[in-house]
């Protein structure tokens, strides 16, 4: 099995790419792919930058030019629910682009020609990515991450959840637009700027997918500090270990 793994930003994923045995690396347009042996599988690593067509260019070419049979996409998020805290783990059941709206020609949220508005991502792979993350959570954390960061982020036991995780080109820091999203959607866990683009970019080639979010802010007022400290200091540590236990799963 071929497994393409993507993150946003380099943070989320740079452990793994130096954790990847006998890695050969090869730049297509500006984005750079990692390829070598993860934990016995064969693995493409990418750093696809921020947003919904960056991440979907960087799926495309995974599936297209390297044939990978799954992808996996990981990296951070804000919370869009009051009971979730900095440090729980997200598993996408669904993604939906929360952007979207083509009507009246189609309905809102629903991608055109495709008519679907929310993309299942794949059963065995989310069960996978469950069961990395409760892994990770059930682990003393403390051993991996400084006490000083997860005081700062209030991180005590972080929690695994799974359900629908909304994408738009947008960094959500108003309460007031969050609160729009969560009324448009009442089951909403966590917005960011990437899966559903990756979660369409799969469904139309047939590959599985599989997206973990762990939250890094409340995307409210002070989103972006908490946001910037969490990437700095704390996702690594998630990244490499979740990801290692995903992979000896599947």
């Amino acid at each position: 099995m071929r497994i393409g793994i993507i993150g946003a930003m380099y943070e989320e994923i740079a452990p793994v790419i130096n954790d990847a045995e006998n890695r050969t690396r090869k730049d297509i347009g500006i984005r750079t792919y990692h390829s070598g042996s993860l934990c016995g599988k064969d693995a493409v690593i990418a750093f696809s930058g921020w947003g919904k067509v960056a991440s979907a260019s960087t799926a495309a070419t995974l599936i297209v030019h390297y044939e990978v049979d799954a992808i996996l996409l990981f990296g951070v998020a804000g919370a869009a629910s009051p009971n979730l805290n900095v440090g729980d783990i997200i598993i996408a059941r669904e993604l939906i682009q929360h952007d979207l709206d083509p009507s009246p020609i189609f309905p809102k949220y629903q991608v055109p020609l495709l008519g679907i508005s929310r993309f299942e991502t794949d059963a065995h792979l989310r069960d996978s990515a469950i069961k990395a993350a409760e892994k990770f959570v059930s682990s003393d954390i403390s051993k991996s991450i400084a006490a000083d960061n997860l005081a700062r982020c209030h991180i005590t036991k972080p929690a695994v959840y799974q359900g629908l995780i909304a994408s738009g080109d947008q960094f959500i820091s108003d309460p007031a637009v969050l609160a729009k999203l969560c009324g448009d959607f009442t089951d909403l866990k966590c917005v960011e700027m990437e899966g559903a683009s990756v979660a369409q970019v799969c469904c139309e080639h047939k590959i599985p997918l599989a997206v973990i979010r762990v939250i890094s802010d409340k995307a409210d007022q002070s989103a972006h500090e908490n946001f910037s400290f969490f990437v700095s200091n704390v996702i690594n540590h998630y990244s490499q270990e979740i990801i290692h236990n995903f992979l000896t799963l599947i």
